[in-house]
């Protein structure tokens, strides 16, 4: 895990991405920046434990059927994988919440990210597909020749693009 030399609104592990992740949000935020637009890497790394707290708050207070449809139980975050990653847009305007879709890191990233081999993950209205709600603020890195071609082909998700069935799906 790599720390990226962005800005950051988080420090330890939350702040790691992997190598080839880091790299590629390194060119991200600084066209983003270059464009006007300040984005923050709000949520990188999670180890096991910390996605096992994250999951367990949503059970707590949502019950397990609607955590299931806003975090990844431990061991199928893609967080724990070090290729997402949440944005924010350091002023904190709208974090974690689906108005988030309206701040200008957001809109920039909607239009942008492919570039830099990024998708928004859970798109709007999606969820039926993706298994999760709405995220502006989650991005996956999958290079810049599948992000570019979802882009040209108008294909919204990781499922649709790839033949995956929604989450989630656990055993």
């Amino acid at each position: 895990m790599a720390q990226p030399r962005v800005q950051l609104a988080v420090s330890g592990e939350a702040s790691l991405l992997n190598s080839t992740t880091a790299g590629a949000a390194e060119e991200l935020f600084a066209a983003a920046a270059s464009a006007g637009v300040t984005m923050t890497l709000a949520s990188g790394y999670r180890s096991f434990q910390t996605q096992t707290a994250t999951y367990n708050g949503y059970v707590s207070t949502r019950g397990q059927a609607s955590a299931d449809t806003a975090s990844a139980r431990p061991g199928f975050s893609e967080h724990q994988t070090g290729w997402a990653f949440d944005i924010g847009d350091g002023g904190g305007a709208c974090s974690f919440e689906p108005c988030f879709a309206d701040q200008p890191a957001a809109v920039w990233a909607k239009a942008n990210a492919y570039k830099y081999g990024f998708v928004v993950r859970y798109p709007w209205m999606l969820n039926e597909i993706t298994g999760y709600y709405y995220e502006p603020w989650h991005l996956r890195f999958i290079g810049v020749e599948a992000a570019t071609d979802m882009a040209k082909r108008g294909i919204g998700t990781l499922e649709e693009y790839f033949g995956l069935d929604a989450a989630p799906g656990y055993p």
